[in-house]
């Protein structure tokens, strides 16, 4: 009697853990669904980077080009927040 009682209990306490991981894997996937793009991101940042180099080139040479540039490295940045 003691025997299936403690297998029965023992059933329970592993069919309970194997809910709560299997809850625990169900959350995690639903966060990575909200998880940006890191690929694009990464991409994008370099992108924009490259172009914020550029305006900071131009800074000596044409003002208005430069913040004409680093205007669109801004852009470009929002750009990546919502990758």
């Amino acid at each position: 009697m003691f025997t299936v009682c403690y297998r029965r209990s023992n059933e329970n306490n592993e069919m309970d853990i194997l809910k709560e991981k299997k809850d625990i894997m169900t959350q995690q996937q639903n966060e990575l669904k909200d998880m940006p793009n890191q690929y694009w991101h990464r991409i994008i940042s370099f992108v924009k980077s490259g172009v914020r180099l550029i305006g900071y080139a131009f800074i000596p040479f044409n003002l208005v080009y430069a913040t004409v540039i680093l205007i669109i490295s801004e852009m470009i940045g929002i750009i990546e927040e919502l990758v």
